[in-house]
């Protein structure tokens, strides 16, 4: 037990007493502090996850480009199935701001691993005719052998997207791995990495254009366009994209531009945070209930002490003050930890789904402040209490 008779407490006097409170009960101490920890490293995981999450979207589309429109067919007055004109692709070409333009066709084609899956077994894999720039466009890959050159656009060949391949048990591309489409054999020569701006392409097969119209019966109308124009012009030409593809029915053809999905998914994402933010807050508040239960009882079990030291001098003052720097001090404990472990979280987290790990230093330091507030609101009815006792009746009581 420390004791200071002295009228003024210096910071590390107030310190010291407050911290001998709490190294005489080290498995309280530590279960309260745990307690704070939990509630302050929910909300700082939420925090990081988010801020990881965004940053990972805000470098996909720094790498894939916001400037890519895609343009599809919708659906007549009496609700039948539109289509996009054979010139569409000209003529959007023709938009001043416009940089380039390609497309895909869906045919009616289906295909299988091989030729004795039933017909109703397709694994819903849409089988494309695509340009040979569909690639650069869209902003993706090959990740197993190769894309469609000037050679193989014209031959019985296909590239899967990463999905198609899962469902057909393609692993990877070569000349030894054919699928059954459209009633004959085609090799697959690639299969390509996932497409975040054109999800539609995971699940297709990819052949060329000349030998869909020659072999597939495609009838060469362009099911969905992809174009993309200068950045500061991508809402001019969003507006004109319409009219331009089909001019005689622009009612009748949709317009819209993937990077909208992702950050539309973003922002759902976030509310789903908001929540998980509130959850914290709950487990947070559990803790400073906890610390609030520790003080109390501290006070009650101490009060021995208490008279011991009002009774040598010290004032209520002083009283006060040591029993809400116990409090503050034991908050410090798990805002600390728990922003430690939130850290770790949030690293850990990030690193499993190949984010940059982002903890925002505003995130951690209202973390801390938080639990001192926390702290200061549970401290204060015990150490007030603690203060309103006369060395007389703290001494007599047993």
């Amino acid at each position: 037990m420390t004791i200071l008779t002295s009228a003024r407490m210096r910071p590390r006097d107030v310190a010291r007493v407050g911290g001998s409170g709490l190294r005489a009960r080290p498995i309280r101490v530590f279960l309260s502090a745990l307690g704070i920890a939990i509630g302050i490293a929910a909300m700082l995981g939420v925090v990081g996850i988010s801020a990881s999450s965004q940053e990972d979207l805000n470098r996909q589309l720094s790498a894939l480009g916001t400037n890519l429109l895609k343009v599809s067919p919708g659906q007549t007055l009496f609700g039948d199935d539109s289509h996009l004109p054979a010139e569409a692709e000209e003529m959007i070409d023709q938009i001043g701001p416009v940089t380039s333009v390609t497309a895909t066709g869906v045919t009616k084609a289906k295909v299988y691993r091989n030729d004795h899956i039933p017909t109703a077994q397709s694994g819903s894999i849409s089988v494309t005719a695509a340009r040979l720039d569909l690639l650069k466009e869209v902003g993706t890959q090959v990740v197993s052998g190769s894309w469609l050159n000037d050679a193989t656009h014209r031959y019985p060949a296909v590239v899967l997207g990463p999905k198609a391949a899962d469902r057909l048990g393609v692993v990877r591309a070569g000349p030894d791995q054919r699928v059954w489409l459209g009633g004959q054999w085609f090799t697959v020569v690639g299969v390509l990495a996932s497409a975040p701006l054109a999800p539609e392409l995971d699940t297709a097969a990819l052949v060329g254009w000349p030998v869909a119209t020659e072999r597939l019966g495609f009838d060469g109308y362009p099911t969905t366009i992809y174009t993309r124009a200068e950045e500061e012009s991508v809402a001019a030409v969003r507006d004109v994209l319409a009219a331009t593809a089909n001019p005689e029915k622009p009612n009748e053809v949709k317009v819209s531009r993937p990077s909208d999905v992702l950050a539309a998914k973003q922002a759902t994402d976030a509310t789903l945070n908001a929540l998980l933010v509130g959850l914290g807050g709950v487990a947070l508040l559990v803790g400073g209930v906890g610390v609030a239960n520790t003080m109390v009882i501290s006070v009650l079990e101490r009060r021995a002490e208490i008279g011991l030291r009002r009774s040598l001098g010290a004032t209520r003052g002083q009283i006060r003050m040591q029993f809400l720097a116990e409090s503050l001090l034991l908050s410090a404990i798990g805002g600390v930890g728990g922003v430690a472990l939130g850290i770790g979280v949030t690293s850990a987290y990030a690193g499993f789904q190949g984010w940059p790990a982002i903890v925002p230093v505003w995130a951690m330091l209202g973390g801390v402040f938080a639990t001192l507030v926390i702290g200061g609101i549970a401290g204060f009815y015990p150490a007030l209490r603690a203060a309103r006792m006369s060395p007389t009746e703290a001494l007599a009581t047993p």
